[in-house]
């Protein structure tokens, strides 16, 4: 509601535009005011009633000139600067809605409009420590006035005051709020606060899949699992289908994380992702030729990927298939920054395929670089050295 009318001295344009707006019939009490700014352009009840009309009617950016030009007839008038603040802060203007309600304010400090409108203002503009007096000032004048406990509550949690905004926001129940504070909750990396938000929130699909993360992130995945059925039940996007299959490999429920890992790639067979968790999930089940071919439809997709590459060459290897393993490791090799894993692994496959001279460099260069690191590799390297400089010096 913006402010009571004033009751200036009536003639008969505006005593036809007061009934109207006493009717609700606003575009009729615009028509009415228009004429009598028209008869008096230097009164400035009239413009002041045009402005309120205006905003009435739905039309804020009328009701801002006419209101600015109350201000410029009657400097400091207390009612043009709160409906002026009001319908700037309504059209997202919320820097120059500021200093009409500081003025505003200055003039009835104790009241609960200015200084709720002026707070509104500040937080919208970015400015929330200078929102938060005012919202504290308008909650002294009415202590029960919910929109100001929750910009009160926003205001603080965008100063980072989240202990602050947790209790005002559960007082009022303001979901989107509390959304909000249990996302900066996990930005903090206080994964406790963020899930007692989530269980106390109303639930969807999007809460019960943080829900459900963050509960196996906190090594609880027997809970996370009825929350992240029910997120795939009602929404069984790729996400949620992919979040349930890793608390069932968490549980060793390995038959139904492959069938929810399978769901979530028919849902979406361009995610490469989940692709890569497939080909990782069939490999923790010694599906080596299946997880070969998912690393392998990786690797054509993301020639760049480490992940795919490595997959694949490792399955080569364990399926004995050393020419496509050492094809494999090479292309790792050429992404640059290889683990000296690889080489060892690389120096396998060519000492299991009698390539001597490549086997005995990839050995090598697994010693100078694991530095001690691997002491039951480093002898198996060292031993397959001598071995084949010895058939290596029978040619």
């Amino acid at each position: 509601m913006l402010f009571l009318l004033l009751f200036l001295q009536a003639v008969d344009h505006q005593a036809d535009g007061i009934k109207a707006l006493e009717a609700k019939q606003y575009p009729a009490a615009v028509a009415a005011f228009e004429k009598a700014v028209a008869a008096d352009a230097s009164d400035y009840g009239a413009h002041f009633h045009l402005g309120l009309a205006q905003s009435l009617a739905g039309n804020s950016g009328a009701a801002v000139s006419s209101y600015r030009k109350t201000l410029e007839l009657k400097p400091g008038l207390y009612e043009a600067e709160l409906n002026l603040g009001v319908v700037l802060l309504d059209t997202r203007q919320h820097a120059e809605a500021i200093d009409p309600l500081k003025s505003a304010v200055s003039k009835k400090p104790g009241e609960f409009r200015p200084n709720y409108y002026l707070a509104e203002s500040y937080l919208a503009n970015g400015q929330a420590a200078e929102a938060e007096p005012h919202y504290r000032k308008a909650l002294e004048a009415d202590a029960s006035a919910a929109p100001a406990k929750a910009g009160l509550a926003r205001s603080l949690l965008r100063q980072g005051n989240l202990t602050g905004a947790a209790p005002l926001m559960r007082e009022i129940g303001d979901t989107d709020g509390l959304l909000e504070l249990a996302a900066l909750f996990e930005k903090n990396k206080d994964q406790a606060g963020a899930i007692a938000i989530y269980q106390a929130v109303p639930p969807s699909p999007a809460v019960r899949e943080r829900l459900g993360n963050l509960l196996i992130e906190t090594g609880k995945p027997e809970e996370a699992i009825p929350h992240l059925e029910a997120a795939v039940k009602e929404s069984p996007s790729a996400a949620n289908r992919y979040a349930l299959a890793t608390a069932y490999l968490r549980t060793k429920r390995a038959d139904l994380a492959a069938a929810s890992i399978g769901q979530a790639l028919a849902a979406d067979p361009a995610n490469n992702e989940l692709r890569l968790a497939h080909a990782g999930l069939l490999r923790d089940q010694r599906n080596f030729a299946a997880a070969a071919k998912e690393f392998w439809q990786v690797a054509q997709a993301r020639p760049d990927s480490r992940d795919a590459w490595n997959g694949l060459a490792t399955m080569m290897l364990s399926l004995e298939n050393y020419p496509q393993a050492i094809a494999a490791f090479n292309r790792l090799e050429a992404l640059g920054e290889p683990n000296p894993g690889m080489y060892f692994l690389r120096a396998i496959a060519y000492d299991k395929t009698k390539q001597y001279e490549p086997a005995m460099a990839s050995y090598q260069k697994f010693l100078s670089l694991c530095k001690d690191r691997f002491p039951d590799e480093e002898f198996k390297a060292r031993q397959r050295i001598k071995v084949i400089q010895k058939e290596l010096s029978k040619r």
